[in-house]
């Protein structure tokens, strides 16, 4: 069986990187019950790029966290390639998370003490088969800057240093939750064009939350959510890149 993703044809059996089943998020303070995932089901697939719509609370982050092991699920399961990933041990959910899984978040969350080469050397001197920080830092458009601190570089730049981070170790899943959140659009448009390149040169499934629905042409998929349940789905026949976009 195949699906349309894009202009790429996907094989729902074979290609299906990431999966969750009856994803369920309940969170308790004293008697107040706070359902921030009802039952989402969902499959991401190899080296497409799925955006993730929806208002604050709307569950995005907390499904997010759940697929890349941040987090655990009340209920239901999630599976990395037909291997369960949650329920599991928190041993196994590091593994997962170190050998699997890159993320990017809002803020840079960059070490000021080091270079833009070596915050990225952090992770690759754990990874099992990284890149060099070279390559990821010329990935991501940043080979003459690989000697700056944090505070000798913009914001634009400080979050492309994140995405050379998380994408050295050359993971399976790439997941950016709002990653152009605090930058201006003119900015935000230079880091999704990096989180662009990622995926269409290195085939890194990949899935990113925003607020902005004028991201959403950039991708194979889009997901929108509202209160914690996927409420629309659809494929682009199409794809865009982010410098075709309308801002």
């Amino acid at each position: 069986m195949t699906a349309t993703t894009g202009a790429r044809q996907v094989d729902t059996e074979d290609r299906v990187t990431l999966s969750g089943r009856g994803l369920t998020k309940v969170y308790r303070t004293g008697e107040v019950e706070v359902h921030a995932l009802a039952g989402v089901d969902l499959d991401l697939y190899q080296s497409e790029l799925v955006v993730l719509l929806g208002q604050s609370g709307s569950g995005k982050s907390t499904l997010l966290n759940i697929l890349g092991g941040l987090d655990i699920p009340t209920a239901g399961q999630v599976t990395f390639r037909g291997k369960t990933v949650t329920p599991a041990g928190e041993a196994e959910l590091t593994r997962y998370r170190r050998d699997h899984v890159g993320f990017v978040f809002q803020f840079y969350n960059l070490i000021p003490s080091l270079t833009a080469r070596e915050n990225v050397a952090l992770v690759t001197e754990i990874a099992a088969a990284p890149m060099s920080p070279d390559a990821a830092l010329d990935l991501v458009g940043l080979g003459e800057r690989m000697d700056h601190f944090p505070a000798q570089l913009s914001g634009g730049e400080q979050q492309r240093v994140a995405i050379a981070r998380a994408i050295a170790k050359q993971p399976d899943i790439l997941l950016c939750d709002e990653p152009t959140g605090a930058l201006d659009s003119q900015t935000g448009i230079l880091v999704l064009a990096a989180i662009e390149k990622v995926n269409r040169e290195l085939g890194t499934t990949t899935a990113l939350i925003t607020h902005n629905r004028a991201i959403a042409d950039m991708a194979d998929r889009v997901i929108e959510l509202a209160d914690g349940q996927i409420a629309d789905m659809r494929e682009n026949t199409a794809r865009r890149h982010v410098a075709e976009l309308e801002w």
